[in-house]
């Protein structure tokens, strides 16, 4: 992510799910565990989603239908988890 200065919009944009993830979870008071359950994941999927990345190096890109699961156990909305897209994003960038 850092290095030449610049940075990978979309591993940005994963990496503030990761952070609004973890938020929201802290919030409801929740294990990793708990949530992962409640949702249908792995505990390492989840973890990995709360990181921001799906492997090493790759940015997360979870499904619509683990968006939804995750909103409800952690009782926010879908809006609440994603982050505003950046404009080099909505151009495209990569």
């Amino acid at each position: 992510m850092v290095g030449g200065g610049s940075t990978d919009p979309w591993a940005e944009y994963s990496r503030v799910l990761g952070v609004n993830l973890q938020h929201a979870r802290l919030r409801a008071g929740l294990t990793q565990e708990r949530v992962a359950h409640a949702a249908g994941l792995s505990t390492f999927t989840y973890q990995k989603l709360e990181k921001g990345e799906s492997n090493p190096g790759t940015a997360a890109n979870p499904r619509m239908q683990t968006l939804v699961s995750l909103s409800l156990v952690l009782e926010v909305t879908i809006s609440d988890l994603l982050p505003v897209p950046t404009l080099e994003l909505l151009r495209g960038g990569n």
